[in-house]
């Protein structure tokens, strides 16, 4: 079931902390402490400082929040 009072941005991690907590950088220039949601943590995908990600907030406090995709990063030569 999916939760109704969310909102969605995307950010810059700026800093990895310890326990898969993460400090990201919003486009808007807010700065918010995230955790990794447990699909990106079962499928073990990596995520560093300077990966762009989609974060998903909650209404009530605007300062924490979930990563749940890492974005592409679009400057890669791959």
């Amino acid at each position: 079931m999916k939760k109704q009072n969310l909102i969605h941005a995307e950010g810059l991690v700026t800093e990895s902390l310890p326990n898969g907590m993460f400090r990201v950088l919003t486009d808007n220039g807010c700065q918010i402490l995230t955790h990794i949601s447990g699909r990106i943590r079962r499928n073990s995908v990596r995520i560093l400082p300077g990966d762009r990600v989609k974060v998903e907030l909650s209404a009530y406090d605007l300062t924490k929040g979930r990563i749940i995709y890492r974005l592409s990063n679009k400057s890669s030569n791959d």
